[in-house]
């Protein structure tokens, strides 16, 4: 994915970080939605699989939050930016929580996901100080 971006912003670590996350959660979802695409024994799917479309469009946002953030030049603007960062941020740690309690092999694969969650959080605390 390319947002027509300066090579400043692309050589942003929480830049970076965001685009490895998209791919660790596309391979998860793909994955999982293999195992979790059938229908249980009394004929009703797994609500699991919903969460897996869910961790590919919170991952998928990230960068672009990212990006309008850095290149918005209002405060209160860039500010709701950081704020929608954050919410992805949560809501996609939560969904990979919940995740790892679906009826699926790949759910070993969530706490891989999470760590880098963790690690772009703090990549993500230290880049908001410098906005």
């Amino acid at each position: 994915m390319n947002y027509n971006l300066p090579s400043h912003l692309s050589d942003l670590p929480i830049y970076k970080k965001a685009m490895e996350i998209i791919i660790i959660s596309r391979d998860i979802s793909t994955y999982l939605n293999y195992d979790l695409s059938y229908l249980n024994a009394d004929g009703s799917e797994d609500t699991s699989i919903y969460f897996t479309g869910d961790i590919v469009q919170q991952s998928t946002s990230l960068a672009p939050e990212i990006l309008n953030a850095e290149r918005e030049r209002f405060s209160d603007k860039k500010h709701k930016h950081l704020e929608s960062l954050e919410l992805l941020t949560d809501r996609l740690y939560k969904n990979c929580k919940r995740l790892e309690h679906s009826n699926s092999n790949g759910r070993d694969y969530l706490p891989m996901l999470r760590y880098e969650l963790r690690k772009f959080r703090k990549l993500q605390r230290s880049w908001m100080m410098t906005l």
